[in-house]
């Protein structure tokens, strides 16, 4: 079912519920005031009948006429009846009778105002005294117009509960439609957008009203396509950029096997050629390793991570370090904390270590010979990691794209590497809940500052 139906049957479900109880109870309502007049009706009946036949030698003419006329105006299959201090019937009009429980008539000799039912008649009973004695006056008769009312109104109701329901029904599927257009109109929209067309966007004022659900929905829609063509861009960019990453060393190999199969060579020739396969696969495997590196990264960390003091992790990055490099890190301390426990992290190590050992060979290898300053400091609730150095820098219009697996700034291709180091220690940074953020000026050299949350 749509949600259009949907959304009309609910709407006329609930306002026939409604209806349906509004109407209920003005019918109970009716019914009630309907027994009651007749009831009403029915005592009159009864005071009017022992005046006329207890009261007629003490009335005058006048006020004896009055009530002769009165009584003449009678209900419809009425009966009436008195019973004397013997429970005798004095009188009876009409030839039928009522049937007067016994203890309905006693609670009348004790002086209540009793209703009851015979048959179809409804009937009420007085004590009466008197003069002559102490009577019951009974008086009976069937509500047959308060019925037919009743019915009538019933007939009325009826009609109108299910005229109602056709109307609301129509008007249910007319505001359910009016509703759901804006949304048909974005489904329309939503699926007109492809792969190949990312860029495009939804509007996001279709019901005409801002920061309404609707509009919401389609800014976190446009929100949506900005992730994914962002992540489309960068899929592209990493396949385009890793299959020339690829390639170069396997042409290279390729190129170097069949030079040296194409005649027969000298042994220092043969073992030149072999030296320039193996450099050229050495790079090959060093990618791959990269790769591998990379696909770990995206892994989620295992629950249980290990203890990490981040000055220890420093040290052991610094360690990794080619030893002829390792003179021109300037290593500085700022403020620590006076216990030793407040430098410690939760993660892992090596995906740390190898976050850090990136950083700091980058840093060594666009500023050589220039030295690399490394800062550590502590900061309420994590440490704060600085390398500082003097090298080519990076471009305003390159800084964005750095983080993109094989990027590569146009100043740093004479330079070996792949750029794959940046993209994989800013993945685990963040992996660990921390933030990488690089500033540069090109020519004057690049600051990274790591920021990681301490446990």
């Amino acid at each position: 079912m749509t949600i259009r139906n949907r959304l009309t049957w609910l709407f006329v479900g609930v306002v026939a519920f409604i209806l349906l109880g509004v109407l209920t109870t003005a019918f109970l309502l009716q019914a009630d005031y309907s027994r009651r007049d007749f009831r009403q009706r029915l005592r009159e009946r009864a005071v009017v009948a022992a005046y006329i036949y207890l009261e007629k030698d003490e009335l005058r003419s006048s006020a004896f006429q009055a009530f002769q006329k009165q009584f003449q105006r009678t209900l419809p299959e009425e009966i009436i009846q008195l019973y004397d201090a013997r429970d005798e019937v004095r009188f009876v009009r009409e030839d039928a009778r009522l049937e007067v429980p016994p203890d309905v008539l006693a609670r009348i000799r004790q002086g209540h105002e009793e209703y009851f039912e015979d048959g179809s008649r409804e009937a009420v009973g007085i004590f009466y005294r008197d003069n002559q004695g102490q009577y019951v006056v009974v008086a009976g008769a069937e509500n047959i117009r308060g019925e037919a009312r009743l019915q009538y109104l019933a007939t009325i109701m009826a009609t109108i509960f299910v005229l109602s329901l056709l109307l609301i029904y129509g008007a249910g599927r007319l505001f359910a439609g009016r509703a759901l257009a804006p949304i048909a109109a974005l489904n329309d929209q939503m699926d007109s957008i492809s792969a190949h067309d990312l860029h495009r966007r939804v509007a996001e004022n279709l019901s005409g009203r801002e920061r309404d659900e609707l509009s919401r929905l389609a800014h976190t829609f446009n929100r949506l396509l900005d992730r994914l063509e962002s992540s489309f861009d960068g899929q592209r960019a990493f396949v385009r950029n890793a299959s020339h990453e690829l390639r170069t060393p396997l042409a290279a190999s390729i190129g170097e096997a069949q030079l040296a199969l194409a005649r027969e060579r000298e042994p220092a020739a043969y073992r030149a050629a072999l030296h320039a396969l193996l450099t050229d696969l050495t790079q090959l495997n060093a990618l791959l390793n990269h790769l591998l590196e990379l696909a770990q990264a995206e892994t989620p960390l295992p629950e249980h991570d290990t203890r990490i003091r981040v000055d220890e992790l420093l040290a052991e990055a610094c360690a990794v370090i080619d030893p002829a490099q390792r003179p021109r890190l300037h290593l500085h301390t700022g403020r620590l904390p006076a216990e030793p426990e407040q430098l410690e992290l939760t993660g892992n190590r090596a995906l740390l270590s190898r976050a850090l050992v990136n950083l700091l060979e980058n840093a060594l290898k666009y500023s050589e010979p220039r030295p690399v300053a490394v800062d550590l400091e502590y900061e309420p609730g994590g440490v704060r990691l600085r390398i500082r150095d003097e090298g080519i820098g990076i471009a305003e219009t390159d800084l964005p794209q750095v983080f993109q697996p094989f990027f590569r700034a146009g100043n740093a291709r004479p330079v070996a590497g792949h750029g794959v180091g940046l993209p994989l220690a800013h993945k685990i940074i963040e992996q660990h809940g921390g933030e990488l953020e690089l500033t540069s000026q090109l020519g004057h050299g690049t600051t990274a500052l790591v920021r990681l949350p301490t446990a």
